[in-house]
């Protein structure tokens, strides 16, 4: 793996959680809105939709640079619209990125053809 690649996921990673956690904090809002004379929707919409937005970016660039197939980038992104899908892509891209980094030192070595 090279360094652009393993700095795209990283970055995705980076972002995966306080999306997933700004999704959440906005259903929340949504149901005090509701239930409450407290309003804080515009607010919290505004900060989840621009983590959203950093989100697809950053899953077009690592889809780009990793080579997922079709089927891996799609579960990605539809990760990022469940409400705990972006704690579940944080985990398995660190995975991801441990063994890309594990395989990339061992063809580095020569312990591997790959």
């Amino acid at each position: 793996m090279d360094i652009k690649t393993a700095s795209s996921l990283h970055r995705l990673r980076l972002v995966s959680a306080p999306e997933a956690v700004s999704f959440l904090l906005l259903l929340v809002c949504s149901v005090l809105k509701r239930t409450t004379d407290f309003n804080a929707v515009p607010v919290m919409g505004a900060i989840h939709g621009i983590l959203f937005i950093l989100y697809v970016l950053f899953w077009l660039d690592a889809w780009n640079k990793t080579k997922w197939s079709f089927g891996t980038a799609a579960l990605y992104f539809v990760l990022s619209v469940l409400p705990f899908g972006g704690f579940v892509a944080e985990r398995k891209l660190k995975r991801e990125a441990e063994a890309a980094v594990i395989a990339s030192r061992a063809r580095r070595e020569g312990v591997v053809n790959a």
